[in-house]
């Protein structure tokens, strides 16, 4: 199936934004008149201090990129004394060394921090660390340009074996027997992987090494372990190179992949309620720290034809105490925003992502009011 590249511009996210602030704004009591209520009655509220000032740095998960440049467009137009840069450039590995650098007051990741980034987190955190919040949800969608068809599923058996290369040509009784009734060509296949560490490839190596560790026998990990591969950087190289060449396939979070076309995954096809589903059926919240909120999927929990085998979320991480208060202020805003219903309803609209369910968003909300 074909999914069309949902972001839009900054026009439409200030409107869905400010729209639905007006839905709460009579009902805010007790906040001073500096400050706007950015989420509706309904849902989990997040207020907004319009006179805060500053400049907040992050970067890291490309799978957030459109997300970003929605929440970001809505709430700079709420609080337009806060300048937001977001470098999707650096990928969910890069967003992560460079926030344990100091050098970010937020990093953006599709997998959340190592044990060892952890203990390292605690030279700019403090003995608390770094706290990994659930901010976006979405999934890992099989793309492939194969001309002549336009339809096709793969089961997880087969996507093993195609990504351990050990299916090679497109006509592969394997995938013959997802396929039936599919005239499938000899034609070669060429499989594009992430070249930088990549959350998105650490959720795609969580999903084979669980379903399939008979075919797929690397380690789950945020860097691809074949080599032989077309490798890309980001999401995007990925999707160009599909894009490029007849008989390839790749990965990619699904907000990224513009018109690329897209395998159903066990005779699932990506969307909004199929993630739903997912994080609902299977996730859990194994955390590192008090007040982290790293969610570890069972993916013996994500079969059914409502539940998408593959789903992504992907983590805002912050310090649990800010070496700058200013910075910590700024940063519990932005991010508080992002984790609200609001918030979450701009990335769906925006990105095509899965709100996250407001059971969790509370928990994010309670994590952030520990932040200093």
């Amino acid at each position: 199936m074909k999914f069309k590249n949902v972001a839009a511009t900054g026009a439409v996210f200030v409107t869905v934004a400010l729209a639905l602030s007006a839905c709460s704004s009579s009902s805010t009591s007790g906040s001073s008149t500096s400050a706007a209520t950015s989420t509706a009655s309904a849902g989990v509220v997040s207020t907004l201090d319009s006179s805060l000032k500053g400049t907040i740095t992050a970067g890291g998960s490309s799978a957030q990129a459109n997300a970003e440049t929605a929440w970001t467009a809505a709430y700079v137009a709420q609080v337009a004394g806060v300048t937001v840069n977001y470098d999707k450039s650096q990928g969910s590995g890069g967003g992560v060394t460079n926030w344990l650098a100091g050098s970010y007051d937020f990093a953006g990741s599709d997998s959340p921090l190592k044990a060892d980034q952890q203990t390292s987190s605690q030279t700019i955190c403090g003995t608390g660390g770094g706290l990994n919040l659930p901010v976006y949800l979405d999934g890992v969608a099989i793309i492939y340009n194969l001309p002549g068809v336009t339809s096709l599923n793969l089961s997880s058996a087969t996507i093993a074996k195609i990504f351990n290369l050990s299916i090679t040509t497109w006509n592969d009784p394997a995938i013959a027997a997802d396929n039936p009734g599919v005239t499938l060509p000899s034609t070669t296949i060429t499989t594009v992987t992430r070249s930088d560490g990549s959350g998105t490839t650490q959720n795609f190596t969580n999903f084979l090494s669980a379903v399939d560790p008979t075919d797929w026998t690397y380690p789950a990990s945020n860097t691809w372990p074949i080599a032989g591969t077309s490798a890309q950087k980001g999401g995007s190289g990925v999707v160009q190179a599909v894009g490029a060449g007849a008989g390839t396939i790749g990965y990619a979070d699904h907000s990224a992949i513009g018109t690329a076309t897209a395998a159903t995954v066990n005779k699932v096809a990506f969307s909004q309620d199929a993630a739903t589903a997912a994080f609902t059926a299977g996730a859990t919240t194994v955390p590192t720290t008090t007040g982290d909120l790293s969610q570890k999927f069972d993916y013996s929990k994500l079969t059914g034809a409502t539940i998408y085998p593959i789903p992504l979320i992907s983590y805002q991480i912050v310090c649990t105490t800010f070496k700058d208060p200013a910075q910590a202020a700024l940063t519990k805003s932005y991010v508080g925003y992002v984790a609200s219903t609001v918030g979450q309803a701009i990335a769906a609209k925006n990105a095509g992502s899965a709100p996250i369910p407001d059971s969790m968003l509370t928990q994010i909300q309670t994590s952030l009011a520990t932040v200093k």
